[in-house]
């Protein structure tokens, strides 16, 4: 544990302290998000912030490799240098399109990139725990693992609606993450795909932790496109890393690995209910107006909490608790006993209804 929370320590620290010689950056290149329609900023404010979490996410693998027992992990498989360089071609590519713009087929393009160096890497699905493990031929674990990249990469970029949504949902995510596979890898020596996963969740958490200060309402800097694809893609390899990672004609699938594999299934859907509803409710309703999916407007779930009332910061708040209920309810059941988990759940879901239904008077923190 102890270093794990060094990687976590460094990557929140670098990226904090970096931020806002980025946000100077921002600045100097233009690199602003003008207010339109849909938005609910009242002023441009800069953006890539991704590029400092970029370089939070470097200095987590620079300290990772150095260090006695996870340096043990680099050194047997390049795969989480993949990683990280998988997060440069993401990262460069969400700025240049802070920057200039780009097209929906050249972001694309970007992205399924991304994903195909991962996969060359090693960071890729070989196998399904679904219905009995099933192995995959490799152009099929290829395709897959560049599919789990373009999905988990945009459906974070739909979610950066309002000022600290996306890190803090990525940061509950990756917490959720961490707490399953850090108990799952404590029984396996040396350290391998369990550690990696381990690895990454504890990086990303310190990325989000560095950045949200800069970023929670008031911003001060956006993450754009390059922070909300690198967190994605973040998200995705540590998945793929736990999830479809071990080889069922290995050493590492005993029991306790067939279960192991079972649950990170689970937790990535529940952590990304709610942006995956979102992104399936945008594509209906602009399909239903003639309009194409990808088409942006102001109808996602954070434009409806405050419709009805909910202040920025309360939208936020709201959608943390939404995201901490699905996703730590669904690891909660790794860690205590069935009906702890079930009262639990019942008791957190009962006030996240109550909550969204019935939007309270804003207090002097949530009008700000």
């Amino acid at each position: 544990m102890r270093e794990f929370l060094m990687v976590l320590l460094t990557a929140a620290i670098v990226t904090y302290l970096v931020t806002p010689l980025i946000r100077r950056l921002a600045l100097a290149v233009g690199a602003m998000t003008a207010v339109r329609d849909r938005d609910v900023h009242s002023v441009p404010i800069p953006r890539l912030g991704g590029v400092g979490m970029l370089l939070g996410f470097g200095a987590a693998v620079l300290l990772g490799s150095q260090l006695p027992y996870l340096g043990q992990l680099f050194s047997s498989t390049p795969a989480i240098y993949g990683v990280l360089a998988g997060a440069a071609i993401i990262t460069l590519l969400g700025a240049v399109d802070d920057v200039h713009d780009l097209d929906w087929l050249t972001k694309l393009a970007g992205q399924v990139l991304a994903g195909g160096v991962m996969a060359f890497f090693g960071v890729r699905l070989l196998q399904l725990p679904i219905l009995g493990v099933t192995v995959l031929p490799e152009p099929v674990m290829v395709m897959l693992t560049i599919l789990v990249v373009v999905i988990s990469t945009n459906a974070v970029n739909f979610i950066d609606g309002l000022d600290g949504l996306a890190a803090g949902v990525v940061l509950i995510a990756a917490s959720a993450f961490f707490a399953w596979t850090y108990l799952v890898s404590r029984a396996f020596d040396p350290p391998n795909v369990f550690h990696q996963a381990t690895f990454i969740s504890a990086a990303l958490i310190g990325v989000c932790l560095g950045f949200l200060p800069h970023n929670f309402h008031p911003a001060r800097l956006f993450m754009g496109d390059a922070g909300a694809l690198l967190l994605g893609l973040l998200l995705a390899a540590s998945t793929i890393s736990m999830t479809g990672s071990v080889d069922p004609n290995s050493s590492l699938a005993s029991a306790s690995a067939a279960t192991a594999i079972l649950l990170p299934v689970l937790i990535p859907l529940a952590v990304m209910a709610l942006p995956f509803l979102d992104v399936l409710l945008a594509v209906l309703r602009r399909t239903r107006r003639g309009q194409l999916p990808w088409k942006p407007d102001r109808g996602h779930l954070h434009h409806q909490l405050l419709d009805i009332g909910h202040s920025h910061r309360g939208a936020v708040v709201l959608l943390y608790l939404w995201s901490a209920l699905i996703a730590l309810g669904a690891v909660s059941f790794a860690y205590l006993q069935v009906w702890t988990s079930v009262v639990g759940i019942v008791l957190l879901l009962t006030l996240a209804l109550a909550l969204t239904w019935q939007p309270s008077r804003p207090t002097t923190w949530a009008r700000r």
